[in-house]
């Protein structure tokens, strides 16, 4: 397959998390700026935080940010291959944005190669609709027990001829021993695709790192194309590890904490209130006490049944419960909805065992799971004083039924969604991206016992610290030495 129709370049990391997301959509942005017409791509992607597409399919969060970056809208083309962990051992499949089914992982390994025919047909169609391909790869090419039929990787980027740069996180230490060994595990061809290396996340004089990247240069002779600083608080969508720091706040007024279940989906949606500068918000995870706080968030799940079970052996259900009886607040985000009701119910087994359980009972409905998928970008309304806009999306399986939808949380294009409870201290809705708008966030904020002083928008938010993404990217890459894999236009020669 000859992929130089269009020119493609593919940011492969040493380790998960090593800025392989962020170096695409800052890419993704600064070619945007030059006029390129550019799309993210990622073959294969693992990931619990999602979204929907402009064809109604479901893709990684990631590859919707980085369309954000290219001010393209995202497609199902841009993910063709998604896996949405349930337990250790079994994922659902999603390929073109549809759900095929769960697999086992050793189910899914004989089932690559179809796989890769859906990647191979996802790029065919970007080949001929865009000016350049920017490509994410997933983990590290060098995990050796998954080398065999790859399709994220370096199977990918050989079967079309794509070049390869990569790129590693000094913050966490043994950056040279990431690419070095990661270098030496790959196959000759292999090593001749890759480019060149990128350094993320450099904090301190980089004059003391001078020697260290001669050297990484004599001994592999490839070139170090660019040390991108640290750039603290960006607020971009994480593909779906949890944030690693803590907003620097100093004039907070309420209190929000969320727990941190096994299988938690979407945490995204909680990042305006992460990054509100009046809101003091954590994540609480396994084995921590839940703290006291205003405003109780429980968030998506993949494994509902499971998550609910975990609750419950951590303390949640007696704490929530002495909560709500000291007057807190609390929402429940789609899962969340799910886990509040009075029974969950898989009789087909979907993410797990057939089973029904009793959920924590505070909303009267019950919701059972079906094959049936739900994928909508939807807007409307919050049922609360001043009825602000809301925008977001719906992805769920199952479906709720019960007394407590009759007053409910959002109307959504002319239908209801949701619930409040009759005391109004609970508020459940399926409606991802609840937070974003920023009226919908005063309003919330105010019920949940906070009036706040300013309009937070994520959004504008999001928007300026891609810019400043773009900014670091533009400046401490080396752009002459990418010239022969980017449009001529997209480089700038001194």
């Amino acid at each position: 397959m000859n992929a130089q129709r269009t020119p493609s370049l593919m940011v492969q990391g040493c380790t998960s998390d090593a800025g392989k997301s962020l170096l695409v959509a800052g890419l993704c942005r600064v070619l945007r700026r030059h006029g390129v017409r550019v799309a993210p791509f990622k073959p294969q992607n693992m990931a619990l935080n999602s979204a929907v597409t402009v064809d109604g399919g479901e893709i990684g969060r990631a590859q919707a940010l980085q369309a954000l970056a290219a001010g393209v809208p995202p497609h199902s083309d841009f993910n063709p291959v998604l896996l949405k962990p349930a337990t250790d051992q079994r994922a659902q499949v999603i390929i073109h944005g549809k759900v095929l089914r769960d697999l086992e992982a050793s189910d899914y390994h004989a089932y690559k190669p179809r796989a890769m025919t859906a990647v191979l047909d996802s790029w065919r169609r970007l080949c001929a609709a865009y000016e350049c391909l920017l490509v994410e790869g997933a983990g590290s090419p060098a995990e050796i027990n998954l080398r065999d039929r790859d399709i994220a990787n370096m199977g990918f980027a050989e079967a079309v001829d794509c070049p390869v740069i990569l790129i590693a996180d000094i913050d966490r230490g043994g950056v040279f021993a990431h690419f070095c060994g990661t270098l030496d595990l790959l196959s000759p061809s292999e090593q001749a695709r890759v480019k060149g290396f990128v350094i993320n996340r450099f904090r301190g004089d980089i004059g003391l790192l001078e020697s260290g990247l001669r050297w990484l240069e004599q001994r592999t002779g490839k070139p170090v194309l660019g040390v991108l600083p640290y750039l603290h608080g960006l607020y971009l969508d994480a593909e779906d590890a949890l944030p690693r720091e803590v907003e620097s706040k100093t004039s907070t007024r309420l209190r929000v904490v969320a727990p941190v279940y096994p299988r938690i989906a979407n945490h995204n949606d909680l990042d305006p209130l992460r990054y509100h500068p009046e809101v003091d918000f954590r994540f609480v995870g396994p084995n921590e006490t839940p703290p006291a706080c205003d405003l109780i968030v429980l968030p998506g799940s993949k494994a509902v049944q499971a998550d609910l079970t975990w609750l419950r052996a951590h303390g949640w259900e007696a704490a929530i419960q002495r909560h709500l009886r000291y007057g807190g607040k609390v929402i429940g985000i789609c899962g969340g909805l799910q886990m509040l009701g009075r029974q969950l119910h898989d009789p087909l087994g979907l993410e797990g065992s057939p089973a029904s359980l009793p959920g924590l009972g505070w909303l009267d409905y019950e919701t059972r799971l079906g094959t049936e998928k739900t994928l909508q970008n939807v807007s409307g309304k919050l049922q609360l004083p001043g009825r602000a806009t809301v925008s977001g999306y719906r992805i769920h399986m199952g479906v709720t039924t019960g007394p407590a939808l009759t007053s409910p949380a959002l109307e959504l294009a002319g239908q209801p969604d949701g619930a409040v409870s009759a005391d109004g201290q609970i508020l459940a809705t399926y409606c991802h991206g609840l937070f974003d708008s920023p009226t919908a966030l005063a309003a919330l904020l105010t019920w949940a016992g906070h009036r706040p002083g300013i309009l937070f928008d994520a959004a504008q938010r999001r928007e300026q610290d891609l810019d400043r993404l773009a900014d670091a990217v533009e400046q401490h890459l080396n752009w002459q030495q990418l010239a022969d894999w980017l449009p001529a236009r997209a480089i700038k020669l001194e």
